[in-house]
């Protein structure tokens, strides 16, 4: 009997497994959401299980765990753990298990962590749950951990809450807990969605290496394929609740058979869009759209008794640049260089220090009031998270008329009505989508009816910023495509803020580079992602996640 690439692995490994899933099947009511799933995870591999949102891989790993809720009905042949069954422990001896002998580290570690806990209280937490250290022992231990994980200065970082932390050393407090019982397995759900390339590159490189000392396996959900390339050693691809490919890494992007992993494959952006990409034809004795000349926005430090000020933040501090009618600046940096500060102090959302905005010759930050209100039709914003940039309390439909009942008072209730299906219809949604709330729809979907919301007054400028951060490739290539199609269709302009240069090169024209508040490099998209003269640049670069060969 011919063997697959997956089955001879099997085979070989056959007394090195540690977690064994067979006929996993997951409902809610009468929909599965897990269909009869079978694979095997081997000693000090490395396990990706990766597909779109809602194809079901943090289901899959919730219920291994048994962290479901009441109403998902779970079933299986078989779930073993070195070759312990885990379907017939129960839930008090299970809890010796979750924590301790499988660990898990959730995508969103600031909504996971205890925000009312120090991080040192939340690490010995789970030291005291499953060992037992004495009071004297527990700080040291905890101490070790930190400096395990690479928390700067862990002496002063363990009396500290998780809102004093950075995206990436929550993520890393989120590594320490999931290691504090000494896993045999860590489960990392989308460790790095959202973080900057630079972090993202070093939370990986720490995984390797605790990995590589420990001996642990991991088990790693995600929808990023570069990612996934670098660190795996096998490859389960879900779609619709089923494991629809399985095989080594190397197979899988080389001889990937299924038509979902080629469209995955196909949908992933590349760095090499950029290469001889064409210089729009524009005018530049025209004026430009957007005119940013020394802006500044500047946060005041106090200290004292009387809290005087004594220094400043310097979030955005003296940038300046143009945007023509028609094109794409994108606007990249590591996460607190100023990005989503300076896109915001663009449309007025928070107070700048200093500096002019000139659209379309005029001075956009001297206007108030109603000469403010009426040019929010010429620049809109979309925002990171769009659920939580719309009112779940409001239908689609009334989220994006919203801005036309505001600024253009004059178009009656049947027109708005056929406006709004209009513009569905444009970001590829159905017109029944008007009827529903935003909690009924996909992250994909809602960033369509954000745009949709931007477009709806018919701005010629839309501030985006990191509209495709949290979403899977083949849904950030839809978005991607969208914005596209509607530039050349409308002509809007785009400012497009990200840290995902990858998707820079696919849809910008021109890169600014943002570091520490102010632009260290600016030119067209080709020139600073192949031949970048900047050494933070170079930086961001060397940090991108490319398929391995």
């Amino acid at each position: 009997m011919h063997l697959t690439l997956d089955e001879q692995i099997r085979e070989n490994n056959v007394d090195n497994k540690l977690l064994e899933v067979k006929g996993l099947t997951v409902a809610f009511k009468k929909d599965k959401v897990v269909d009869d799933i079978s694979f095997d995870i081997f000693a000090g591999e490395t396990f990706a299980l990766v597909g779109e949102s809602g194809s079901g891989k943090s289901i899959t790993a919730l219920s291994v765990l048994r962290l479901l809720p009441n109403n998902a009905k779970v079933s299986a042949n078989q779930i073993l753990l070195n070759n312990e069954s885990l379907l017939s422990i129960p839930e008090y001896d299970f809890c010796k298990i979750r924590g301790k002998r499988i660990g898990l580290i959730f995508q969103d570690p600031m909504s996971s962590l205890n925000p009312v806990m120090t991080i040192g209280e939340q690490i010995a937490e789970v030291m005291k749950i499953h060992f037992d250290y004495s009071k004297e022992e527990l700080t040291p231990a905890v101490h070790k951990l930190l400096e395990q994980v690479e928390i700067p200065e862990p002496q002063r970082r363990i009396n500290e809450f998780p809102h004093q932390l950075s995206g990436g050393q929550r993520q890393r407090i989120m590594i320490a807990i999931a290691l504090a019982g000494k896993p045999e397995l860590l489960i990392a759900d989308e460790p790095t969605t959202a973080l900057d390339v630079t972090i993202q590159a070093q939370i990986l490189e720490l995984l390797k290496t605790i990995q590589k000392k420990t001996g642990m396996s991991l088990w790693l959900i995600s929808h990023d394929l570069a990612l996934v390339s670098t660190m795996a050693d096998r490859i389960a691809v879900m779609q619709k609740g089923k494991v629809v490919e399985i095989g080594s890494t190397n197979h899988f992007f080389k001889q990937a058979k299924h038509p979902y992993s080629l469209k995955l494959l196909a949908a992933l952006p590349s760095m090499d869009s950029c290469t001889n990409k064409e210089l729009k034809k524009i005018d530049n004795n025209e004026t430009p759209l957007l005119k940013v000349e020394s802006f500044k926005v500047y946060y005041p430090i106090r200290k004292g008794f009387f809290k005087r000020i004594v220094d400043h933040v310097r979030a955005v501090d003296d940038v300046s640049f143009e945007l023509k009618q028609g094109s794409t600046l994108a606007l990249v940096g590591e996460s607190g260089c100023g990005k989503t500060t300076l896109g915001k102090g663009l449309v007025n959302l928070i107070p700048t220090t200093a500096g002019r905005v000139l659209l379309n010759g005029i001075e956009l930050n001297q206007l108030n009031g109603d000469e403010l209100r009426q040019k929010r039709s010429v620049i809109q914003i979309v925002f990171q998270d769009p659920f939580a940039s719309m009112n779940p309390r409001m239908l689609v439909g009334d989220i994006i008329a919203e801005g036309i009942k505001a600024l253009h008072s004059d178009i009656n209730l049947v027109d708005r009505q056929q406006r709004v299906a209009n513009l569905l219809k444009q970001v590829e949604l159905p017109e029944s989508s008007a009827l529903r709330y935003p909690h009924e729809f996909s992250g994909g979907q809602r960033q369509r009816i954000c745009i949709a919301r931007a477009l709806a007054v018919e701005p010629k400028l839309i501030v985006c910023d990191e509209p495709t951060s949290a979403l899977d490739v083949s849904v950030q290539a839809q978005i991607i495509e969208l914005l596209q199609k509607l530039q050349k269709e409308q002509g809007v302009s785009y400012l497009f803020i990200t840290h995902n240069l990858a998707v820079v090169a696919e849809i910008a024209d021109e890169v600014a580079v943002m570091h520490k508040g102010k632009i260290v490099e600016h030119g067209h998209v080709e020139q600073v992602l192949t031949q970048p003269q900047h050494p933070y640049t170079q930086s961001l670069l060397d940090a991108v996640p490319v398929l391995a060969d």
